[in-house]
């Protein structure tokens, strides 16, 4: 089902439709786990049109998580087509295409026919969890943590100190492709294998195979590419082309590919990647010309999840009404719930864990277990933000949020009381979507730099610290302390719980 919302800017509408006008605009499409999102930008980067498609999941087994590839591409025309007609314009006035999109999800395809072997395995897919932790715990990496260890003692290369302390995840495209490798026995028969991310299957189909690409932030986060040596590899933040599929984008001028925000905690890094202990994991932000920017990256990877599962089982019918149903009571009345149904990421790192709710009383109500729902992500918040300052010891003095999640008023709060900080939430709700938008405008010299950039992005609000005095005893931060240890508990029960006996 497509929705198509409404115009936002409504001037010269009329002139937009019969072709009169020269303006031209940004199409910028964000491929997200539940949804495809387009949005025509004008160059204050306003929104002048949207649309938006469901992104069904599909389930075969237990811990299987896919998407239908030929469903996605029809999903991402219909939205891109979708969100030009909303505008009122004509596709020869949109002069570039941004595209972003989730990372880690990854299919296989026949080079010659375009045809994939199987449908996306995406990022939150643990099928190969059993082989990732065989491969963590054998002979081979503990050989290889050591002598990296001794070389790092010889050369203090953080590169040795990095494959020292390096674990695999299931959110490495790595072990999930070996899977399909070795299940999908067609997909090695006849040497026409292409393997790519959503971003290199768009840019496959609407090339008609000419393009087969990547970007550097994609390809950071698959567990494939060194991003110690990233100028080694020949790959492109921004591909330049003249798209010419008949139907539906022509005139296009640009594809500019980068990765989406899933619910990630980063840090800008200086220029070399960050070595973690923890889990962080060092990629690529972006690349444009020659600059290369990296992030300290920690990621809670199943906020979006679970509000939908919460709305599934009709704790709530609509979104916005959660942030009043957790305020309605003092407290979640002893009940902790663990957003982990793709197991848990930095610092924990466990991929067998699972979503628990845990002390439940008959007195729970709907808006207590809406409330455990958002404390809990407030709660993975903070341990990533306390594993940042841990671990890259820059001070982390402006945060600020984007994505569905961020606009609850209740979970942004609860963030901020408990990291004593400010938090921004900007007026564009749906950073990837407006980030890709920016690095395409900027490679057709829609907008000329960064600096202009910078002006085009204003806050909607932001949340300050209450009772930040230490010595305040009605702090919220205070008040958490023993529901985040209580919570904590919660956490350690559900590791681990889908081993084998």
């Amino acid at each position: 089902m497509t929705l198509c919302t409404s115009l936002l800017i409504t001037e010269n509408k009329a002139s937009f439709r019969n072709g009169f006008s020269r303006e031209s605009f940004i199409l910028s499409v964000d491929v997200g786990t539940t949804s495809i999102r387009g949005h025509v930008y004008d160059k204050e980067a306003r929104v002048r049109g949207s649309c938006t498609a469901k992104i069904v999941p599909l389930y075969p087994e237990v811990g299987h998580v896919e998407m239908d590839p030929d469903a996605l591409w029809r999903g991402f025309i219909t939205v891109a087509k979708g969100a030009v007609q909303d505008a009122g314009v004509q596709m020869r006035q949109i002069e570039a295409l941004g595209i972003s999109t989730q990372r880690s999800t990854f299919t296989t395809w026949d080079r010659r026919t375009g045809v994939p072997f199987h449908n996306f395995i995406t990022w939150q897919d643990q099928r190969a969890a059993d082989l990732v932790k065989s491969w963590n715990r054998c002979w081979t990496m503990k050989a290889i943590h050591g002598v990296m260890k001794v070389l790092y003692f010889l050369t203090r290369q953080k590169r040795s100190l990095a494959a020292s302390l390096i674990v695999f995840s299931t959110q490495h495209v790595t072990f999930r492709l070996v899977w399909a490798l070795t299940h999908y026995q067609q997909v090695c028969v006849d040497g026409n294998c292409c393997f790519g991310t959503i971003d290199t299957w768009l840019l496959f189909k609407l090339t008609k195979g000419q393009i087969h690409a990547t970007d550097y932030s994609n390809a950071s986060a698959t567990g494939i590419f060194d991003t110690y040596q990233v100028f080694c590899v020949r790959l492109c933040s921004s591909y330049c082309c003249h798209v010419t599929v008949s139907d539906v984008l022509e005139w296009l001028s640009l594809l500019s590919c980068v990765s989406a925000s899933l619910y990630f905690t980063q840090t800008p890094l200086s220029g070399k990647p960050h070595t973690s202990v923890a889990g962080l994991y060092p990629v690529v932000g972006w690349k444009i010309g020659s600059e290369v920017v990296y992030l300290a990256e920690g990621n809670a990877a199943d906020t979006g999840t679970a509000i939908k599962w919460a709305q599934e089982l009709e704790l709530f019918s609509d979104v916005r009404d959660t942030a009043a149903m957790a305020y309605s009571v003092a407290d979640s009345d002893g009940v902790c719930f663990v957003p982990s149904f793709s197991g848990l990421q930095a610092p924990l790192n466990d991929p067998k864990a699972c979503a628990s709710l845990m002390g439940l009383k008959p007195s729970t109500t709907k808006s207590h277990l809406v409330r455990a729902i958002l404390e809990s992500l407030a709660f993975r918040n903070k341990q990533l933000y306390e594993t940042m300052l841990r671990e890259t010891c820059i001070p982390i003095t402006k945060i600020r949020v984007d994505g569905g999640v961020s606009l609850n008023d209740f979970v942004m709060q609860l963030t901020a009381d408990l990291l004593d900080r400010k938090v921004a939430r900007p007026q564009h709700h749906e950073m990837s979507c407006l980030g890709a938008a920016f690095v395409a405008g900027l490679e057709v010299g829609f907008w000329k730099n960064r600096e202009e950039l910078k002006k085009l992005q204003g806050t909607d609000k932001v949340f300050l610290p209450r009772g930040a005095a230490k010595e305040d005893s009605a702090c919220p931060s205070r008040e958490y302390v023993h529901v985040l240890q209580r919570w904590e508990r919660a956490l350690r029960r559900s590791m681990n719980w889908y081993s084998k006996p």
